[in-house]
Protein backbone atom coordinates (compact mmCIF):
# COMPACT_ATOMS: atom_id res chain seq x y z
CA UNK A 1 0.00 0.00 0.00
CA UNK A 2 1.59 3.43 -1.08
CA UNK A 3 1.88 6.43 1.20
CA UNK A 4 1.70 8.67 -2.14
CA UNK A 5 -0.07 11.75 -1.20
CA UNK A 6 -1.27 11.17 2.46
CA UNK A 7 -0.22 12.98 5.40
CA UNK A 8 2.14 11.24 7.41
CA UNK A 9 3.81 11.47 10.96
CA UNK A 10 6.89 9.91 10.98
CA UNK A 11 9.81 10.06 14.37
CA UNK A 12 13.63 9.93 12.79
CA UNK A 13 16.80 9.87 14.07
CA UNK A 14 20.25 11.48 11.18
CA UNK A 15 23.39 10.84 11.24
CA UNK A 16 26.41 11.55 8.66
CA UNK A 17 28.69 8.58 7.81
CA UNK A 18 30.60 8.96 10.78
CA UNK A 19 27.94 8.20 13.05
CA UNK A 20 27.63 11.91 14.04
CA UNK A 21 23.88 12.84 14.49
CA UNK A 22 22.62 16.42 13.13
CA UNK A 23 18.77 16.26 14.03
CA UNK A 24 16.33 13.55 15.71
CA UNK A 25 12.67 14.35 16.27
CA UNK A 26 12.54 11.70 18.85
CA UNK A 27 15.15 13.92 20.75
CA UNK A 28 12.43 17.17 20.18
CA UNK A 29 9.24 14.32 20.84
CA UNK A 30 7.52 15.05 18.24
CA UNK A 31 7.30 12.90 14.97
CA UNK A 32 7.56 15.44 11.74
CA UNK A 33 4.39 15.06 9.91
CA UNK A 34 4.13 15.78 6.37
CA UNK A 35 2.48 14.48 3.21
CA UNK A 36 4.66 12.28 1.00
CA UNK A 37 5.26 12.40 -2.56
CA UNK A 38 4.62 16.01 -2.15
CA UNK A 39 8.55 16.92 -2.53
CA UNK A 40 8.04 18.79 1.32
CA UNK A 41 11.10 16.30 2.38
CA UNK A 42 14.26 15.63 0.38
CA UNK A 43 13.71 13.08 -2.01
CA UNK A 44 15.24 10.13 -0.75
CA UNK A 45 13.32 10.49 2.99
CA UNK A 46 10.09 10.63 0.77
CA UNK A 47 10.88 7.60 -1.07
CA UNK A 48 12.01 5.38 2.03
CA UNK A 49 8.62 6.22 3.52
CA UNK A 50 6.65 5.94 0.59
CA UNK A 51 5.86 1.59 0.90
CA UNK A 52 5.95 1.95 4.96
CA UNK A 53 3.81 0.41 7.05
CA UNK A 54 2.58 1.92 10.61
CA UNK A 55 5.11 0.78 12.98
CA UNK A 56 7.75 -0.06 10.70
CA UNK A 57 11.05 0.94 11.05
CA UNK A 58 13.99 1.03 8.61
CA UNK A 59 16.91 2.56 8.52
CA UNK A 60 18.51 3.96 4.60
CA UNK A 61 21.36 5.61 3.48
CA UNK A 62 20.65 8.25 1.33
CA UNK A 63 23.51 9.88 -0.61
CA UNK A 64 23.49 13.26 -1.27
CA UNK A 65 22.10 13.59 -4.84
CA UNK A 66 19.17 12.36 -2.97
CA UNK A 67 19.65 14.97 -0.27
CA UNK A 68 20.75 18.19 -0.44
CA UNK A 69 22.54 18.09 -3.69
CA UNK A 70 26.21 18.13 -4.18
CA UNK A 71 28.09 21.45 -3.00
CA UNK A 72 28.10 24.37 -5.77
CA UNK A 73 31.55 26.45 -5.46
CA UNK A 74 29.24 28.59 -7.72
CA UNK A 75 26.98 29.49 -4.52
CA UNK A 76 29.83 31.35 -2.15
CA UNK A 77 29.30 34.53 -3.03
CA UNK A 78 31.44 37.63 -2.74
CA UNK A 79 30.19 41.18 -2.16
CA UNK A 80 31.91 44.17 -1.99
CA UNK A 81 32.70 46.08 1.70
CA UNK A 82 31.00 48.94 -0.06
CA UNK A 83 28.30 46.89 -0.16
CA UNK A 84 27.74 45.63 2.99
CA UNK A 85 26.01 47.36 6.06
CA UNK A 86 27.79 47.11 9.02
CA UNK A 87 30.53 44.78 8.10
CA UNK A 88 32.31 45.86 11.32
CA UNK A 89 29.96 43.83 13.09
CA UNK A 90 30.22 40.25 10.65
CA UNK A 91 32.30 37.78 11.44
CA UNK A 92 32.80 34.29 10.32
CA UNK A 93 30.18 31.55 10.67
CA UNK A 94 27.26 33.98 11.16
CA UNK A 95 23.81 32.69 9.59
CA UNK A 96 22.70 35.68 7.63
CA UNK A 97 19.93 35.97 5.15
CA UNK A 98 19.94 37.41 1.52
CA UNK A 99 16.73 38.22 -0.44
CA UNK A 100 15.92 35.33 -3.01
CA UNK A 101 13.59 35.43 -6.00
CA UNK A 102 10.17 37.07 -5.36
CA UNK A 103 11.54 38.25 -1.71
CA UNK A 104 12.05 35.04 0.42
CA UNK A 105 15.08 34.67 2.79
CA UNK A 106 18.19 32.58 1.61
CA UNK A 107 19.92 31.25 4.07
CA UNK A 108 23.69 31.80 4.38
CA UNK A 109 26.96 31.58 6.24
CA UNK A 110 29.97 33.80 6.53
CA UNK A 111 32.47 32.17 5.53
CA UNK A 112 35.05 35.41 5.29
CA UNK A 113 35.05 38.96 6.08
CA UNK A 114 38.09 41.41 5.62
CA UNK A 115 38.64 44.92 4.54
CA UNK A 116 37.86 43.91 0.86
CA UNK A 117 34.13 42.48 1.55
CA UNK A 118 32.35 39.40 2.88
CA UNK A 119 32.33 35.45 1.46
CA UNK A 120 28.56 34.09 2.10
CA UNK A 121 27.37 30.24 1.24
CA UNK A 122 24.44 29.70 -0.14
CA UNK A 123 25.12 25.80 0.37
CA UNK A 124 22.51 24.06 2.78
CA UNK A 125 24.92 23.09 5.22
CA UNK A 126 24.28 19.04 4.44
CA UNK A 127 25.23 19.71 1.19
CA UNK A 128 27.51 16.79 -0.15
CA UNK A 129 27.07 14.98 2.35
CA UNK A 130 25.32 11.37 2.66
CA UNK A 131 23.01 10.88 5.09
CA UNK A 132 21.52 8.21 7.17
CA UNK A 133 18.14 7.78 8.41
CA UNK A 134 16.61 5.65 11.06
CA UNK A 135 12.95 5.96 10.38
CA UNK A 136 9.58 4.92 12.46
CA UNK A 137 6.07 5.65 10.62
CA UNK A 138 3.85 6.35 13.46
CA UNK A 139 0.77 7.72 11.86
CA UNK A 140 -1.24 7.92 8.72
CA UNK A 141 -3.76 10.58 8.95
CA UNK A 142 -5.09 9.95 5.26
Amino acid sequence: MSNNGKKVRAHYRGTLDDGTQFDSSYDRGEPIEFTCGAHQMIAGFDAAVMDMEVGEKKTVHIPCAEAYGERREDLVLHFPAAQVPNIEQIKVGDRLFLSGPGGQPVPVTVVAVDAEGVDLDANHEMAGKDLNFEIELVEVLG
